[in-house]
């Protein structure tokens, strides 16, 4: 099998996630579209809709990249750090920043015991990492620089901006579709088309729009946690390019994983932000069917891939796959 390079996985990695939130933006114009044109019975109103509804999301878009940031950290409960406070980790988080040439972000830290990290922001020179201590605690310093490496990738790709903005374009789709749908349940839709004299194509494009406004929210979330895996592996393979050692990565990533502390600072709406999916198996708000991460396994192999070594043995992935 041939060896895949670090500017392979980089390239592919960053074409997939575009492709896949441009159609996330192509969902929400052809829902606008439909729900404008089922409704009305005229190209034209579906036109209008679609434009806005695209201006519905960009609008969001805009609000979320402005202060989306300094939300996430209050929720979190990330507290500021100093030089004095906490000297190791701003002295690995300064190293890491100037490798990857991107300015000093501003540090937090989480009072939780679960070892886990998130870097936040609208680009790199308004970006934000936050780290738990529980991270500090159970992490050597070569493991420490491998999870702000994969933190400050997440910065220099711009990933914390994609992220957002793709976030809330799905949010957009699912807050279109349910308008809809409730404004059809009250009769609106039928109002509508009475007074305007329907049609069989209207009626046509008008059941169209209602199986979109179904199958939308549902179809852009799987897009997002594609886009969210995707930039995972991105990030991975960017942190071994300046850390120039992948194998503090893959031992981070092992020990976080088969770490069974619950961070109580994540909810759904943050945890695809973290290193690694902070919330496990056992809780009773997981669910493997909307996971945000791909598997820690497949992490490390990508990684053992790198470095040309053989991939874990069945045995070593059952156990890693259980714990995660």
């Amino acid at each position: 099998m041939a060896r895949t390079t670090f500017f392979d996985q980089v390239s592919a990695n960053r074409r997939n996630s575009f492709l896949m939130a441009a159609f996330v933006v192509a969902v929400l114009g052809v829902l606008g579209f439909a729900i404008g044109f089922g409704v009305f019975g005229e190209p034209v109103a579906g036109v209008g809709t679609t434009g806005v509804a695209l201006a519905f999301g960009g609008l969001s878009a805009a609000g979320t990249y402005f202060a989306g940031d300094k939300l996430v950290l209050k929720v979190s409960g990330a507290q500021p750090v100093t030089e004095q406070s906490a000297p190791q980790l701003m002295n690995v988080v300064r190293e890491i920043a100037i490798a990857a040439n991107v300015p000093m972000p501003d540090v937090y830290v989480i009072d939780d015991t679960a070892p886990n990290a998130f870097a936040t922001g609208r680009d790199p020179e308004h970006a934000s990492i936050a780290i738990t201590t529980g991270l500090l605690q159970k992490l050597d310093r070569e493991e420490l620089q491998g999870v702000i490496a994969h933190e400050l990738s997440h910065v220099r790709n711009f990933d914390i901006r994609f992220t957002l903005i793709v976030g809330v374009m799905v949010g957009a789709i699912a807050m279109l579709a349910d308008f809809f749908l409730r404004f059809t349940f009250w009769g609106g839709a039928r109002r509508s088309r009475g007074r305007d004299g329907g049609g069989g194509a209207q009626l046509i494009v008008f059941v169209i729009a209602i199986v979109l406004a179904i199958l939308a929210p549902i179809i852009a979330r799987f897009i997002q946690l594609a886009v969210s895996r995707q930039r995972e592996y991105l990030a991975d393979a960017s942190a071994v390019e300046l850390t120039r050692n992948p194998y503090g990565l893959e031992r981070a990533l092992a020990k976080i994983s088969g770490d069974s502390e619950v961070l109580e600072a994540a909810n759904r709406g943050t945890q695809h932000m973290y290193f690694t999916n902070p919330i496990k198996k056992f809780e009773a708000r997981s669910s493997n069917l909307w996971s945000t991460h791909p598997p820690i396994v497949e992490r490390i192999n990508r990684l053992r891939e790198l470095t040309g070594e053989a991939p874990l043995s069945a045995p070593e992935a059952a156990t890693m796959a259980g714990l995660e």
